[in-house]
């Protein structure tokens, strides 16, 4: 059986496969079960998503982004990095380019390993969310950065348990029926924070979440005036920068920067069928 080339990318943490579909080397129907096989960690190459890169005429390429349980998600911050640097290092894209994603368009500079993207406009913020839980009421934020988050702030970030409380979270009815991405942040400095996010799709808490890192910076500058850029270290230990421009609770030209790393290049055996 004829092997599937695919690289292996990680973007502070967060590890993708991704594969050159523009010649439909996989079809769109098998993409969610070869995402679900080829994510599953332990068993075989491991990663938090699965990215197909193929042709569009209305910009450089469009993505589709698959979750590890086979989902597909409007967009991916760090995963949107990776097909960045995915792109420019196999001539698909130049160094400054444009892709398509569910979310709208991306655009994106590579600079080596260090890729910047600009991210759509944020949606939907509200800055007082009471969230009933088990443990009773918590009153965090939510705002849509390509993606939909809560954000909630924590003084003792390390002994929040992420999965337990992101999962009540991430399927609360007030966030039904898609769903939300759950943050739990502390302010660390005049401008920086740090994030720990539990990732609808992953079901789990992630080593960094880009459009997680957005939605905290942001709602980071409406609690507590950060400006930006706003440095977020993230679960994995790396710093992601997030710039904006912010009148009120409306923000502009936000950017998501941080580092990529090309892990390694590799073919796979479709063994779904």
């Amino acid at each position: 059986m004829p092997g599937i080339p695919f690289s292996k990318l990680s973007g502070s943490g967060n590890d993708f496969i991704l594969i050159d579909n523009r010649g439909g080397i996989v079809s769109t129907e098998d993409l969610p079960r070869l995402a679900r096989t080829l994510c599953r960690r332990k068993f075989s190459v491991g990663a938090d998503g699965l990215i197909a890169i193929e042709d569009t005429e209305t910009a450089d390429f469009r993505w589709q982004f698959l979750n590890a349980d086979g989902s597909s998600a409007e967009m991916c911050g760090n995963g949107g990095r990776c097909a960045a640097r995915f792109a420019v290092v196999k001539g698909i894209a130049g160094a400054r380019h444009c892709f398509e994603t569910l979310a709208g368009p991306i655009r994106a500079e590579v600079k080596d390993k260090r890729v910047k993207l600009e991210l759509v406009p944020p949606a939907d913020l509200r800055l007082a969310v009471d969230i009933s839980l088990p443990a009773g009421v918590r009153r965090g934020a939510s705002v849509n950065t390509g993606v939909p988050h809560v954000v909630l702030s924590e003084e003792d970030l390390e002994a929040v348990d992420v999965k337990v409380l992101g999962r009540e979270i991430r399927s609360h009815s007030l966030f039904s029926p898609a769903g939300t991405n759950a943050n739990f942040i502390s302010k660390t400095g005049e401008s920086s924070l740090s994030v720990r996010t539990y990732e609808r799709g992953v079901e789990d808490e992630t080593m960094a979440c880009g459009t997680g890192a957005v939605a905290s910076a942001l709602i980071g500058a409406c609690w507590w005036g950060l400006a930006s850029p706003v440095q977020v270290r993230t679960t994995g230990g790396e710093i992601l920068e997030i710039y904006f421009s912010r009148q009120g609770e409306r923000f502009e030209d936000v950017f998501l920067e941080g580092d990529t790393v090309w892990v390694y290049d590799a073919h796979c055996v479709d063994e779904m069928g």
